[in-house]
């Protein structure tokens, strides 16, 4: 009989390495961005908080505009845990124009839909869905809309980011034809690919649209504008600091992100 004393005893856990952040203009401009890698004004960390503070875990969730899961690339590892939804949820759907869906691991299963068809969703099938820089591209809003009232349960959340319309952001890539925007992309964030770079159309990306064609007498509203750290920079410290600047002396709702929490009635 082996004793106490005789049993192998296991290796010690060896912990994960703690992230380490590079010299970037993020770095230089926001001290606190070295200690985990994102800043107290990181939308991501903001949009997938609250949504996460709104899931349950019996909840099934319509990740609208899923893409392949471009998320799974985050380098930073506690931003990238809060933007994978499906631990934290019963069922996690996959809804994209882009066949690339199929191909995303985060999914419990994924559905290719035509934006002006109705959603392959049964009617009040759903408790939340999540739209992360999606609303932008949406040429159709009523069909959108619609599709939303019919396929979310009463008391479920619509959860979207997407540039306001009349901010910085959104009103530049409006000056920018489609067909260029690609090109100005790969100028201003080098690391996104032409493959996750898809035409706007910038018509529901303002709180009147949203008022419109979500109105109140069906959903509770609870819409903010914010302004995060400056992505479009072209790893340009001058030119990040120069919009926090504008963003300081614009109003809060002049934020150049639009972030809808909606709870249907």
């Amino acid at each position: 009989m082996t004793t106490l004393e005789q049993r192998p005893t296991a290796a010690p856990a060896q912990a994960a390495p703690h992230p380490v952040v590079g010299e970037t203009p993020m770095a230089r401009v926001f001290p606190e961005y070295g200690a985990g890698g994102f800043t107290r004004l990181d939308g991501t960390v903001e949009f997938y908080f609250r949504v996460n503070a709104l899931m349950r875990p019996t909840d099934t969730v319509v990740d609208l505009g899923a893409g392949r899961g471009k998320f799974l690339e985050d380098p930073v590892p506690a931003r990238r845990e809060l933007q994978r939804l499906r631990p934290r949820c019963a069922e996690l759907v996959g809804l994209d124009v882009d066949p690339a869906v199929r191909e995303n691991p985060a999914l419990t299963r994924a559905e290719v839909y035509d934006p002006d068809a109705t959603f392959p969703l049964a009617d009040a099938s759903v408790d939340m869905i999540v739209s992360n820089w999606t609303f932008e591209h949406v040429a159709n809003p009523e069909v959108l809309a619609a599709e939303v009232d019919r396929v979310l349960r009463p008391g479920g959340w619509l959860c979207a980011r997407t540039p306001r319309k009349w901010g910085v952001v959104g009103m530049s890539a409006r000056l920018v034809p489609n067909v260029l925007h690609h090109r100005a992309l790969r100028r201003l964030q080098p690391a996104k690919q032409e493959r996750d770079t898809f035409p706007v159309a910038y018509e529901l990306n303002s709180r009147e649209a949203i008022r419109r064609w979500f109105p109140e007498h069906r959903f509770d509203h609870h819409v903010y504008a914010m302004s995060a750290e400056p992505a479009y920079v072209g790893g340009s410290t001058t030119a990040m600091r120069a919009l926090l600047g504008v963003n300081k002396v614009l109003p809060s709702a002049a934020g150049a992100t639009l972030m809808v929490f909606l709870r249907k009635r």
